[in-house]
């Protein structure tokens, strides 16, 4: 069975990316911080790892058990929104917006690079490798309203991260989507979001299984639209 590993996983998109591939059939490796206090993860009976995002440590000791492992697909979706009293021009401080960029820009190039050989093996294997990064539309500059600096600045860096790394996996038949997953009613998101996360993952999910070496480095929403860089 295909294989994915997903970050952040203990609630949210990635509890809910996590329960769809089961469902789909996948073997699923899902990431948080504290497994012992993932209860609805644990619940899912999928394959719980422990791993701080972008530890250097935690992510050796993550490649180490499983390495020679083929992954087919790596979904970045760990991520924090930063310091909701710093967000506002004028109140923005250096530690809150490094924070967010440490997590948000710096987390999934790590977690790619530290696992770059499980993906190499799925294509060796003969299947395909995809590495998809829960971006957001708030890190578009061409649609940039001002505010929110932190968050905002986080993902229009990961979006650079992606575009790079679209560049740089190519040629190992390594494809790579950035995802923009809507305003979902999350812990992050909010109450006030305009969809639910089973239909957030859901497009995705499609925008993910739509993703090539002939279609790499793109920026969608979840339902597949390309956004603005």
């Amino acid at each position: 069975m295909p294989c994915v590993l997903i970050t952040g996983a203990n609630r949210g998109l990635g509890l809910e990316f996590a329960r769809q591939y089961r469902d789909a059939g996948w073997r699923v490796i899902a990431c948080c911080r504290a497994p012992e206090q993932a209860p609805a993860l644990q619940a899912l009976g999928v394959e719980v790892e422990a791993l701080e995002v972008p530890d250097a440590d935690s992510l050796a000791a993550l490649a180490h058990r499983l390495a020679g492992q083929p992954v087919n697909l790596l979904i970045n979706n760990a991520g924090i929104y930063g310091t909701h009293a710093h967000q506002a021009f004028g109140t923005v401080d250096c530690a809150s917006f490094l924070a967010a960029q440490q997590v948000n820009a710096f987390g999934p190039l790590a977690v790619t690079q530290a696992l770059v050989s499980n993906l190499r093996a799925a294509v060796a294997a003969g299947g395909t490798a995809t590495v998809a990064i829960v971006s957001s539309r708030m890190g578009s500059i061409g649609e940039m309203p001002g505010g929110s600096y932190i968050y905002r600045a986080s993902k229009a860096s990961v979006n650079m991260v992606g575009a790079g790394l679209a560049h740089d996996l190519k040629p190992d038949g390594i494809a790579v989507v950035l995802l923009h997953p809507g305003w979902v009613r999350t812990d992050m998101g909010g109450p006030d979001g305009m969809l639910d996360a089973p239909e957030s993952v859901s497009g995705m999910r499609a925008a993910i299984a739509a993703t090539s070496l002939d279609r790499t480095g793109l920026f969608v929403d979840y339902q597949g639209k390309e956004l603005p860089w």
